[in-house]
């Protein structure tokens, strides 16, 4: 008996998600009671984590490991075993994908569109007026009445991953191969259990900020135009309250954020939407600084999702909580940690100079 079966009626959502944390060729898989884990992470110092939650689908039967513990298990997977977890495993993310779109590729179109036009084909709720079915084009298969069906199975630990894809009178199947994971942070915890994540401390936080995450897409597009190589991100108790500055070699931008934009009356009578929902910063000024590329590895789920939750501890630790609604209606989160930029002997860094001329100032506003 197969030790998954998820069935979905269709792949675009898993598809969706996915693409979110596509930044690196591989995944590594946790299957488990609420859903599949899958952990995409570079250099060990990025890391995106989206979970499928077994809500997603219309039907998600998981069998635990029975099978009798043996001497040479590891302290390890005798843990998983109590918490009645599948051992981890890696698969090629990017063959994932490949596969997933096989009955339509919407990867080429969004390569290349803006964020607004992602929205029409994509598996991401679209709120723009006008659009079929939350954001399907026309030749969408549930406009034109055809049934879909995405099927993942696995057999259990050395066996290959099977997705079986219908549409129609067609259906194919493919296996992906899995493999016993490398240690990727190589840390454990104190049950012994390998610990496949960043360190971040929750509750040793330095500062806090929730905002729609299309200002951050736009605020990171801009600072891109100078090909920065850092990114430095500021929250003080005191204006410009939040910000973002890029440094590289043609220059630095920095965009600023008020936490009071809300408080401002349009002509028309009507207050613009505040720019940041929640701004929480722990009574001193707060900079750290990271690589540029690594927040723009996140720019899929900055395009996918409607808010993020912006955090940092005290290590500098960067949290990164994306949260996407699908055409569903289902609410799934998408999280990525980034360990913070250090310079090395001799490397200065004028980031984290409050008073730098060269600094060119752009202050995003509503108007």
């Amino acid at each position: 008996m197969p030790q998954l079966v998820a069935v979905s009626s269709t792949a675009r959502d898993v598809q969706s998600l996915l693409r979110c944390v596509s930044f690196a060729p591989r995944a590594l898989v946790q299957i488990s009671e609420q859903g599949l884990r899958f952990n995409v992470e570079e250099a060990k110092v990025m890391q995106g984590v989206v979970v499928l939650d077994k809500s997603l689908f219309t039907s998600y039967r998981y069998e635990p490991l029975t099978r009798e513990l043996s001497q040479t298990q590891s302290q390890a997977e005798t843990q998983l075993s109590a918490n009645n977890e599948s051992p981890p495993f890696l698969i090629s993310l990017t063959a994932l994908l490949e596969t997933l779109q096989i009955f339509g590729s919407t990867d080429n179109k969004d390569r290349y569109s803006s964020r607004t036009d992602t929205s029409y084909t994509s598996g991401i709720h679209s709120s723009r007026p006008g659009g079929i079915l939350g954001g399907s084009s026309a030749f969408d298969t549930r406009v034109l009445g055809m049934t879909g069906l995405c099927r993942l199975s696995y057999d259990g630990p050395g066996s290959p991953l099977s997705i079986t894809l219908e549409e129609g009178n067609v259906t194919t199947t493919c296996e992906l191969m899995t493999y016993e994971p490398e240690t990727m942070m190589g840390s454990r915890t104190t049950d012994g259990e390998e610990d496949y994540d960043i360190p971040f401390d929750r509750n040793s936080l330095t500062q806090k900020v929730i905002m729609r995450a299309p200002l951050l897409h736009d605020a990171i597009a801009e600072l891109a135009t100078t090909t920065p190589d850092r990114l430095t991100i500021v929250s003080s108790p005191k204006a410009p309250y939040f910000s973002l500055s890029a440094t590289g070699p043609l220059g630095s931008t920095t965009v600023d954020f008020n936490k009071d934009a809300g408080t401002v009356t349009q002509k028309e009578g009507i207050p613009t939407p505040q720019l940041l929902e929640t701004f929480q910063v722990s009574g001193h000024r707060v900079v750290n600084t990271y690589k540029f590329g690594m927040i723009r590895a996140a720019a899929k789920a900055m395009q996918a999702a409607e808010k993020v939750s912006i955090r940092t501890d005290v290590q500098g630790v960067l949290s990164l909580q994306f949260m996407v609604q699908l055409d569903t209606g289902h609410v799934t989160f998408v999280d990525f940690k980034i360990v913070p930029f250090i310079p090395e002997d001799g490397e200065e860094d004028d980031d984290d100079d409050e008073e730098d001329a060269d600094v060119e100032q752009s202050t995003v506003g509503v108007e």
